[in-house]
């Protein structure tokens, strides 16, 4: 037994994950110009053009790195998505590390719309999202964070994450928007979630974004999601949180059918 106790613990196998991809114009169509995968990273280039990102490990854990590079060349128009809820699993040591780092050329345009990610009791990890815009370049970013399953009864009293995000144009920040959790701040009370299990953000950034703010206020309408909408000089922010994933992500669905020009990715629609 004592010799045992002496032994050193195991060292746990982690998962690295990386995908690179870039579309460039061609013929008068975005197409895509490259695509690199390596590690738990799989990219799925579909018609539209869309790209679904998929992490073939399962979730993430203390240790684990993934890392997403997007580059949409001049003019093009892409939506990028993944392919189902990314989950943050109970983290034993270290931490998960999310690098997102996308790029979009003068006058294109990206939707950069995630499924969501659920959060697990004992989860930490840092996760850094940035989209850097050329001249007259747009973008439409989602996030949502589920506090565990309802479904299966789960109820989370530690969680620890770091989600930076942010947007720049010619370098300069026109929307940051970091987010800490702990404990604390996932206790059902006002000072923190006020007992909400699901939480989104949406930003787009173009020009001529403050004017969806009229139709986006009137689709904002889901009794049990309570939501917010603000719109200034190019940019629109809308903030919900509900009880519960369910009623979130159909009020989301209404969001994006609202400001996107063409219909959501089909793994939205499973």
């Amino acid at each position: 037994m004592t010799a045992l106790a002496t032994l050193p613990l195991p060292r746990h196998q982690r998962s690295h994950g990386e995908i690179a991809a870039s579309w460039r114009m061609s013929c008068g169509h975005s197409r895509l110009h490259r695509l690199r995968q390596a590690g738990s990273a799989r990219a799925i280039p579909l018609p539209g053009p869309d790209l679904v990102v998929l992490n073939t490990s399962g979730g993430l854990t203390g240790g684990d790195r993934l890392a997403i590079a997007l580059d949409v060349g001049e003019g093009c128009r892409v939506t990028a998505t993944t392919q189902t809820a990314e989950r943050f699993y109970r983290a034993t040591e270290g931490r998960a590390q999310i690098d997102i780092a996308m790029t979009v050329g003068a006058g294109a345009h990206l939707d950069w719309l995630p499924q969501e990610t659920i959060l697990f009791q004992g989860c930490a990890a840092d996760r850094r999202t940035t989209i850097d815009l050329g001249p007259q370049a747009g973008c439409l970013m989602l996030e949502t964070l589920v506090m565990g399953r309802a479904a299966m009864g789960e109820t989370l009293s530690q969680v620890s994450l770091r989600d930076w995000r942010q947007i720049r144009r010619a370098g300069r920040p026109v929307h940051l928007d970091p987010l800490a959790l702990d404990a604390a701040r996932i206790a059902p009370r006002a000072a923190g979630l006020a007992g909400a299990r699901a939480i989104c953000t949406l930003v787009m950034v173009s020009h001529g974004a403050e004017d969806a703010i009229g139709p986006v206020r009137t689709v904002l309408n889901h009794p049990e999601v309570s939501a917010a909408a603000s719109a200034w000089d190019g940019r629109l922010v809308v903030r919900l949180m509900a009880p519960d994933a369910w009623p979130l992500r159909r009020q989301v669905i209404r969001l994006l059918t609202v400001l996107r020009r063409s219909p959501l990715p089909r793994v939205w629609q499973s």
